[in-house]
This record gives C-alpha cells, structure tokens and sequence, in this order.
C-alpha cells in the first residue's frame, strides 16, 4: 500500500528517490523516508519525516544532504503503529549497517521480536517491518543474499523489500514475496519502485520480479534468484505508455483527467477483442466446453471491483442463464463457499495485485474452480496466477477513486458475457450483434456527455451542502448506484448510502426528512414506472430529489426535483454510461468542499495487504 523507489548508478541518487516518491503519492501515505550509501565511506545517511513528501524535501535540501549514488526511499501508510517518524521507514539494524523499506505485512512479526529481544536486539518502532531488518542482521554473515534469503523462509505475510548493506556499497538488494516490486533498467542505472510511475522519467523498459525472487542491483547490471536460490535469466519487457500518461495535463485533478479519458480507454478494453461482431479473448486454457459446463459463476473483488460484480451478476444472469455470485473478496475463503469443477470464478482488480483478492483467487483455485481475470497491469500477480486473465489496457490510473479502471472493467465483463451466451446459445444472435455494436458506439457517446460539465457542476452546487446522500436504483441501476455512493463518500467525506428502491418500506423510509438528499438513478426502462413510485414515496418525507435518466424519458419531470438527462444506449452498455454523471457529481461536491481529491484521507490506490 506505501511506495519503494530505489536506485544505484552515478547520478545522485536522493533527489531521484524524492521524484519518484512523488510519483507514487497516490498510493496513500502519512510519513517518508530515504537513505543513501555513499561509496566512499560505506555509511548509510537517512531521513525521514511525518507528513508530506515536500516536508522531506525540506529536511534534505531537495536531497543534497545525502550525498551518494545509492539509495532507498518510502512512503509509509501505516499498519502497525501510528502514523510518527520512529514508525516511518527507512528502519536501520541495531549497529546502522543494513537499512530497510518495507512494503506489506508480517503476520508472525510479534513471535519474531519476541526471539530476536531475547537475543538483545532492541526495537525502536511499533512496526512490523522493524523485525525484518533485525532478522536480516542476525542473519548476516557477509553474503548479503543469503541473509535475504534465510529471513524470507522465516517471514510469514507479504513483503517487497528494498535492503541496502554498508559492506556493499555498490549493490542494492530487493526481494518480492505477495507484494509488487519492479525492476527499472537503465543505461549505466538501474532502479527498483512499487509502480511504472516512479520509473518513467528514467526507463520503459522493466522487469517484474517473480513471487519469492530476490534481485541484486549494481550499476551496471542486475542478477536474480528465485525462492530456490537458482538464477533467473531477466525477461524485460517495455511499458507501452508514457511519462504523460501518469501527468495531469492541464487538469486540475488526475481524477477529472482519468474521468475524461474514459472514452479513450474503452476503445482500448474492446477494440483488441473484437473482429466485426466476432468477440476473440484468446483464450487457452478455459475451452469452450467448461463455459458450457459452467454451472456456477463467482464474481470477486474489493471496493468499486466488487461493485463490478454485482453489475456483471445481471450480464451473465440474463445473457448465459447461469448462477452469478458477487462475493466479497475478503469474505470468500473464510465462508466456505461451494465450488466444484463446473465452477468459474472471476477475479476484478485494478492493480492485479490486491491482496484479498488474490488470496480469494487462491483459495477459488484450490477448491477446482478455473479462474479468469480481469486486470490492468500486464504481469501481475493475479493475472500471472489466473488460467486466463483479461487485460483493459486502460494506462495508468492515478486518482485513488478509481473511474475510468471501473468503467472498463464493467464493460470487459459484458464483452465476456457477450462471448459466453453465443458459445453456450443462451442469448439471440440478434441481441448479442445489438450490444456488440452499442459497445463500438459508446466511446462517442461519452465524449458528447463529458463534452460540457456545466451540468455536474451545478447539481454539485445544490448538494454539496448536504449531511447524508443516499442512493437509489432497482435492478442493474441500483448496482450502479453502489458505485456512485463510493465514489462520493471517498472523495467529498459525506456520509453516503445507496439502497435498493424497492427496499425503502423495509426500513431506510425512517432515514428520510424534510431536504434529504437523494439521487436516483432511473435508467433501467423496464422498472421506471416502479423507481417514479419510489420517488414520490420519499418525496412524501421530504426528501430533495436528483433523479439520473436516459434521453427521452419524461416520467420524471413532475416528480423529481431536478432531471440530469443522460445519452440511452441499447441494453446493457447503458451502464458505462449512467456511471458518469455519479463520478461527475462526487468529483465537483469534493472540489466545491475543497478536498483532497486525487488523495483522499486514510485511503491508499493498491491494497496490498489484507
């Protein structure tokens, strides 16, 4: 969840640990740190701070104050112990010769300290991660790669590891184990980070170390082992985006960029998959005989990826006739869940590399089911492990509340249902022709949408006063509404639910009171009559109501407080398109409340821990 940069070459190497610190911002942190080893003293030099990357930029004069070429650098979001410079990292061994970043975290960390207290070593934080670096000094013998190793057989939990050892000036260490870490390669340089972002200034070209390797850095060239100390021949390969992919270009927030390309990154999700109305996943290793035999579906993911599924539940219920379970990821292998060879399990995230949802992913494995999923990032973890893994070649996403990665998950899923019902005959040709064709078409569309913001802007103005928001929808809106509930509870701070229309009587009736708001989202045709009903219902109570409708309908004018008239799409690709207004209401409520958008509090961008 926090960023590792590290870097060794000739250049100096704090200033391009702050940079790529910066770079990795989004991801959520509270303190940072870094620490250069000097070549010709062999001394590791360290600093860190609470607070803001700026705060430690100060502290080093933009990094002059540590001399070297060599160096490691974190930004932490803190697990265990509070948020303080002693909790920060860099962690150092009791004799100031092995300095540490940490990324994850070590389940069997206390049993650790107690042996490695009993054996004199005092600890000065309240962090797991401090017991690492213990560890590896009671290992230590002058093979810096062996300590490495021996401590990982130790370590229970995840973690990405960035080691320096004064006694190797010239070498940086890295070991990777359920958490991300990549290799950058440059031209006499060479650097390790958490994500692409860090890396880009420098180098496309990386390598994505494999679970349990550890990787030794010099200037001038890398070695890799993996968990069974054998070498690894490096497999690089090239990031097909660029610096200005990862930069605002002119926007105030990554999150209003990210929310404008939508258009762009689904033409990427589905053009590589489509040939006229032929749909082609490339698959090899799920025939099209399991998706026959399919009898059962699981639908896993973690904040907007579960919401995902609980879209996808009425894709694949409608168009393949077959059960669809959206399952948090946390709650999945401690539930017991019925799974069977005829099961198929679908995994969504953003990163590939959430941890909850990997290890759902394992446990789905173990039990016989086949999974598939649906990724961003080329060679992570989930879609490295997945039998076949979708890729939405979105580019980066930066703003912590995902938008446009949701967006293309959403419709990646639908062109995966699309694909199942013409392979197991449950839907006519003639519709799945009708959404391929509405999928070609929706770029446009939510170009023209985003087009003016003027709208959003004003509604944002009537609301953003607002205590409590609540949500409505039936059917698929309402999974959309889920959505658009925590997007703006993540990024305004307002207390936001959303509820199925249809429930209001069973009880959420008592949360409505004179100019609650209320935002309805009334784009499934078929249940319009029943949303109008709801409306009036808490309209009744007082309630405030913005409802969310498709261009043509009219039964909301003289029931809903205002309107916010949206582009209709045939079936289901309607869905990539009722988001929008949502995303655009919680960025300009939080820009109006004067948040900190792209960052919100408490929240980290990759969750790597459990």
């Amino acid at each position: 969840m926090c960023g590792i940069v590290g870097y060794i070459g000739a250049r100096q190497a704090a200033p391009i640990l702050l940079a790529g610190l910066e770079k990795l911002e989004y991801r959520g942190y509270d303190s940072a740190g870094i620490c250069v080893v000097a070549p010709e003293e062999s001394k590791l030099s360290y600093a860190k701070c609470l607070g803001k990357i700026i705060n430690l930029r100060t502290r080093t004069r933009d990094g002059t104050a540590l001399p070297g070429g060599n160096g490691i650098g974190h930004t932490r979001w803190a697990t265990h112990g509070t948020p303080s410079e002693t909790n920060s990292h860099p962690h150092l061994s009791g004799d100031g010769r092995i300095a540490l970043v940490h990324n994850g975290i070590i389940e069997n960390y206390q049993e650790l300290a107690a042996r490695l207290r009993d054996a004199g070593y005092v600890f000065r934080s309240e962090t797991d991660s401090e017991t690492i670096v213990h560890l590896l000094e009671d290992y230590y013998d002058g093979n810096p790669v062996a300590a490495l190793r021996r401590a990982a057989a130790e370590l229970r939990g995840s973690f990405a590891l960035g080691v320096l050892f004064a006694d190797f000036p010239g070498r940086l260490y890295a070991l990777r184990k359920a958490s991300p870490l990549i290799i950058g390669m440059g031209e006499g340089e060479n650097f390790i980070a958490s994500d692409v972002p860090a890396l880009l200034t420098h180098t496309r070209k990386i390598i994505r170390m494999q679970e349990g390797s550890v990787a030794e850095l010099a200037s001038d060239g890398i070695k890799l082992w993996d968990a069974d100390g054998c070498a690894i021949t490096p497999n690089p390969e090239t990031i097909d985006w660029d610096a200005n992919s990862a930069q605002k270009d002119g926007h105030a927030h990554y999150t209003i960029k990210e929310i404008h390309e939508q258009p762009y990154a689904l033409r990427r999700t589905i053009s590589p998959r489509l040939r006229g109305d032929e749909i082609d996943f490339g698959f090899t290793k799920i025939s099209e005989q399991e998706l026959r035999d399919c009898n059962c579906i699981y639908l896993l993911g973690c904040g907007s990826a579960y919401h995902v599924g609980m879209v996808g539940k009425y894709y694949l219920e409608k168009l393949c006739r077959v059960f669809a379970i959206p399952v948090l990821a946390s709650e999945f292998r401690y539930a017991h869940p019925v799974v069977t060879e005829k099961t198929l399990t679908i995994v969504v995230s953003q990163s590939g590399e959430t941890a909850d949802a990997r290890e759902a992913m394992h446990e789905a494995q173990r039990l016989g089911s086949k999974v598939i999923s649906i990724v961003n990032v080329k060679g992570s973890a989930i879609a490295v492990e997945s039998d076949e893994v979708i890729y939405t070649h979105a580019g980066p996403e930066i703003g912590v509340a995902t938008t446009k990665a949701y967006n293309v998950q959403l419709n990646a899923l639908l062109l995966f249902a699309l694909y199942m019902a013409r392979v197991r005959g449950t839907a006519e040709e003639i519709y799945i022709k009708e959404e391929i064709h509405a999928l070609q078409t929706l770029p446009e569309k939510m170009e023209s949408f985003l087009f003016d913001v003027t709208t959003a802007q004003f509604y944002a103005s009537v609301y953003c006063g607002g205590k409590d928001i609540y949500f409505l929808g039936r059917n698929v809106d309402y999974a959309l509404a889920l959505e658009g509930s925590l997007k703006l509870k993540e990024i305004s701070y307002i207390h936001s639910e959303a509820y199925a229309a249809g429930e209001l009587k069973h009880g959420t009736l008592a949360l409505m009171e004179e100019g609650t708001p209320v935002v309805a989202v009334c784009t499934y045709t078929p249940l319009l009559d029943k949303m109008i009903s709801n409306i009036v219902q808490v309209k009744a109570r007082g309630a405030k109501v913005l409802a969310i409708v498709r261009e043509g309908e009219t039964g909301l004018d003289f029931v809903a407080d205002y309107v916010w008239r949206i582009p209709a799409s045939f079936g289901f690709t309607q869905s990539a398109l009722t988001i929008l207004p949502m995303q655009l209401f919680a960025y300009y409520v939080a820009l109006q409340l004067d948040r900190e958008i792209d960052q919100p509090r408490n929240l980290a961008k990759s969750v790597t821990v459990e």
